[in-house]
């Protein structure tokens, strides 16, 4: 193993989640849907940095690991424009950011 890569995934790992807890205490505040995704969505890039290190210590094999990490990707993708396409519509609809 890799020391840089350790300390780079031990640093992601951290600020993923705690970019993850200050977006669910964000949605905890405001309980809207799109906070909801945004949360969501960060707590997917916790769970792809988890599987990373999974990989880094064999838990998960190195083609299980591509396809999560891309899945993972697409699903935080998919989840940013929701939330922004349901904050722009809450907003066109009169109901503000809710």
């Amino acid at each position: 193993m890799s020391l840089p890569l350790v300390g780079a995934l031990a640093l992601a790992g951290v600020a993923a989640a705690l970019l993850t807890g200050a977006a669910l205490a964000v949605f905890l505040r405001r309980r809207s849907r799109s906070h909801l995704l945004v949360a969501l969505a960060l707590g997917a890039l916790l769970a792809r940095t988890v599987v990373a290190g999974a990989s880094l210590a064999g838990a998960v094999a190195l083609d299980s690991h591509h396809l999560v990490e891309h899945s993972l990707d697409v699903v935080m993708a998919a989840l940013v424009v929701a939330a922004v396409y349901y904050a722009r519509s809450a907003d066109a609809a009169g109901g503000g950011t809710r």
